[in-house]
């Protein structure tokens, strides 16, 4: 059980010590992992940047997950009797919503080359691992030289996609219990993390690390 985001961040920032101040980038995935790619990204002495995805609902159970929308990729798990049309719709008004997440994040902030680097990708757990597999996929097509998925918690059944998936190099994972059943029952505090709060912290890192570099 860890207290909140937070915790899970520094203990993940310890696990991860061999990266810092190595040729790497923390991608964090919004809106849960920003908060704790922040803390990593700082300890490590790393860049930050985030990785923009969007599931897709089923058509009668929109909380139910069929796949994953990036702005160039789509991972996509639809059962029998789901439309193409629906998918097709769906992908459509997604990649609209992630255009302006993406504007709003970013500002005039051009996103940091994953070539040749290796990538640190955080979250802050991991339940159907479509968001996070479609984040992997969609960063190994920038030939990253190494890619490390590193979540406090997992299903054990995400955890094997994942560690199954050709292109990625490492895991950490602390906990992949068999009684998994969400996210939130491994933290004591669990809030949600707003749109605002990631425009936040990810101008706020980028000052930081401006006013480092300009007192070096």
């Amino acid at each position: 059980m860890f207290r909140d985001r937070i915790d899970a961040a520094f203990q993940l920032a310890d696990a991860l010590q061999a990266y810092k101040n190595q040729p790497a980038v923390v991608i964090a995935i919004p809106r849960g992992g920003v908060p704790m790619g922040a803390i990593i990204a700082k300890t490590l002495n790393l860049p930050l940047e985030v990785i923009l995805t969007k599931k897709i609902g089923h058509p009668h159970q929109k909380e139910y997950s069929i796949g994953t929308i990036t702005l160039t990729d789509r991972l996509i798990n639809a059962p029998e009797g789901v439309s193409e049309a629906y998918i097709e719709r769906e992908t459509k008004r997604i990649r609209s919503l992630l255009q302006e997440r993406y504007n709003q994040y970013y500002s005039n902030h051009p996103p940091i080359s994953l070539k040749n680097k290796i990538v640190l990708l955080i979250d802050d757990g991991v339940a159907t691992g479509n968001t996070l597999r479609s984040a992997i996929k969609l960063t190994h097509q920038q030939n990253p030289l190494k890619i490390v998925v590193a979540v406090p918690v997992a299903s054990p059944r995400s955890l094997k996609k994942i560690k199954d998936l050709p292109y990625v190099d490492e895991v950490i994972c602390f906990y992949a219990p068999d009684n998994f059943q969400a996210v939130g029952q491994f933290y004591k505090e669990f809030q949600q993390v707003t749109d605002e709060a990631v425009i936040d912290l990810l101008t706020d890192f980028r000052k930081e690390t401006q006013e480092t570099t300009l007192s070096e």
